[in-house]
């Protein structure tokens, strides 16, 4: 055999050493799990696939759920030149050569699906520099993406492109997966008669959040520990399991989606006096790796936007929170914003002041700028004093009831009211005060006048 010569079985043995991910990918449509919604018969997908006529496509979902895969046995099934690009290698120097191979393929009757993953991870003008293709019709492009294209893909290459939205596997899915890859001889673990009970393969598949590369992973460290055990037949007990999984994966992407979709769960619960719900979507972002002082920002934020004066001490609780996150760190921290969204959850709720807030930005905006009362105006010159700075203005504490009869507003805002209390929790009291203010205003007699500063 001379040296260059190919040893046998080389490919054969090249494949073993392939991660289990990798080699368990499904060939086919029949093998494919999960996405019936998309390319179950007579399913918008599936349709285009067996006309042959998918056109340019974004699938768009969380990672290890198929969106390769799904794009290779659709370049299989439609006979058509298959190129991989990865948007964190690729340039545009490669996207230029790539897109004039696929013209000049096109003339000879061939087509090319060119496939991006991470396809958000592109910048503008690698984006750009597929529109005339795709337009032009040299080249069908599929793009990969688990962040929301309506944010990460330029308008006008969107707009070409149909969108599918790929879900995560159920947990029966995985199971099966993992069946699979555990009586698979040729490409899974097959050889190694290794016993796993389903329990076993649910809390996987439980632990691995719905993506299956994960669980591939996971069964694949598992295996290699069942081995080591030195047991006959080896097999993969909850121990092995445990030490395999180390710590569940959650998914999470503090710059992406599901960073924001968080974070409006744990708000709404909030919002909708729900602490069991709050204290869950906090305990995810926590446990995920969001940075604590982002989480301890929104929670104040809550509590003037939802609590207001209902319960002003609800601002001073998270104020505290915030601060001992600050100051402790985590993991201490996480019972602080636990307090804090419980606190937050179980108070009375007022928009009131957020409402009133936005009323006041509204009209800023959109009627004029009236310049400040002359009676409101301070009068710290003769010059000012004699302008009619502070004249005829009232001053509160020499008004029985401390209230003047006397307009603040300017004049094309004279009648407008802002805030109008709800009758939750403490702005029940504020209510009546307000009331109780109205009643001494309309009844006020003007006493002299007099200058005197606010």
């Amino acid at each position: 055999m001379g040296l260059f010569e190919p040893t046998p079985n080389l490919a054969a043995a090249t494949a073993r050493t392939r991660p289990l991910a990798d080699r368990m990918r499904p060939r086919t449509l029949e093998e494919y799990a999960g996405q019936e919604h998309l390319i179950g018969p007579g399913k918008p997908l599936r349709t285009q696939i067996d006309r042959d006529d998918t056109g340019s496509l974004i699938f768009w979902g969380p990672p290890g759920i198929g969106k390769t895969t799904l794009a290779k046995i659709i370049a299989a099934m439609t006979k058509a030149e298959f190129i991989e690009f990865s948007a964190v290698l690729a340039g545009i120097k490669e996207i230029k050569q790539v897109m004039a191979d696929a013209e000049r393929a096109r003339q000879y009757g061939t087509r090319t699906i060119v496939f991006i993953d991470e396809i958000h991870r592109f910048n503008k003008a690698q984006q750009d520099a597929f529109l005339p293709h795709v337009e032009k019709g040299n080249i069908r492009l599929i793009g990969a993406t688990t962040e929301n294209p309506s944010f990460e893909i330029n308008a006008a290459l969107l707009s070409r492109c149909r969108v599918y939205v790929l879900q995560p596997l159920t947990e029966d899915q995985i199971v099966q997966l993992l069946k699979r890859s555990l009586a698979d001889e040729d490409r899974g673990l097959g050889r190694m008669n290794l016993r796993a009970d389903d329990n076993i393969l649910k809390k996987i598949a439980s632990y691995t959040s719905g993506d299956a590369r994960a669980a591939y992973n996971v069964l694949e460290v598992a295996a290699g520990l069942a081995q080591q055990s030195g047991t006959q037949p080896p097999e993969i007990t909850d121990d092995i399991a445990r030490d395999a999984l180390q710590k569940r994966t959650l998914l999470y992407d503090k710059a992406g989606e599901e960073h924001y979709n968080l974070i409006s769960a744990l708000h709404k619960s909030v919002r909708n006096s729900d602490p069991d719900a709050a204290l869950y979507w906090l305990g995810r972002m926590i446990e995920a790796g969001e940075d604590p002082l982002y989480i301890a920002r929104r929670v104040v934020r809550m509590a003037v936007e939802d609590i207001g004066l209902a319960d002003p001490n609800a601002l001073s609780l998270c104020m505290a929170a915030r601060d001992a996150v600050d100051f402790i760190g985590m993991p201490e921290g996480n019972l602080a914003l636990a307090q804090a969204v419980v606190y937050l959850s179980v108070a009375p709720k007022s928009n009131a002041l957020y409402t009133a807030y936005g009323d006041v930005q509204h009209d800023i905006e959109q009627t004029a700028a009236e310049p400040v009362p002359l009676h409101l105006r301070n009068a710290p010159t003769g010059l000012m004093k004699g302008l009619g700075y502070g004249k005829d203005y009232q001053y509160a504490h020499d008004v029985e009831g401390k209230v003047a009869n006397m307009q603040c507003l300017p004049d094309n805002l004279r009648d407008r009211i802002y805030y109008r209390p709800t009758n939750e929790g403490i702005e029940k009291r504020i209510r009546d005060r307000m009331e109780e203010i109205k009643r001494r205003r309309g009844s006020a007699t003007n006493p002299p006048l007099q200058n005197t500063e606010s």
